[in-house]
């Protein structure tokens, strides 16, 4: 099973699980006590109270068998590295159980779901400009950019996905 575990509360998960269609649950841990503590996860030096990025695969009798510590919110691991680790393990699949997101209601800032390929646009260029300034973030730089791509290629499958079914 995959899920997602973070400080946001689970109105705020809801939403984003009907903005993004999300096939998986996303679980609260607002104050870093339960998750984010056991998996050693805690940044003491973030203000806003946020997690380490990371993403760790736990096996069925609930052992840690991989992890990759992001260096920071835009260093995240493309999704085909997890998977590859799930398959090389030979880890069975959980049944996924039913969830009830709950009642939606978007944090503060979140992003519009109509806003979002712009976002990533302007993200990648950005990234793009900041590595052709800075010879020694260059590789950052497109790594981050490719990101951005298979981003803004999910928001537009996403978006066919929400059309067909309205």
């Amino acid at each position: 099973m995959i899920a997602v575990i973070d400080i946001d509360s689970p109105e705020q998960h809801a939403a984003m699980i009907e903005k993004l269609n999300l096939p998986f649950p996303l679980l609260s841990d607002p104050d870093r006590s339960g998750a984010i503590t056991t998996y050693d996860l805690v940044d003491e030096e973030d203000r806003r109270n946020l997690a380490i990025p990371a993403t760790v695969v736990i096996d069925a009798d609930g052992n840690e068998v991989w992890r990759r510590v992001s260096r920071d919110y835009a260093d995240r691991p493309v999704e085909d590295e997890a998977l590859d680790v799930v398959r090389s393990f030979g880890l069975d699949s959980a049944a996924a159980q039913d969830v009830e997101p709950g009642k939606p209601e978007p944090g503060p800032r979140a992003m519009p779901f109509q806003e979002m390929r712009s976002y990533f646009r302007g993200a990648k260029f950005a990234a793009r400009a900041m590595g052709n300034r800075f010879p020694e973030a260059f590789d950052d730089s497109r790594v981050f950019s490719d990101q951005m791509d298979r981003y803004m290629e999910d928001t537009t499958t996403m978006y066919r996905i929400k059309r067909d079914q309205a």
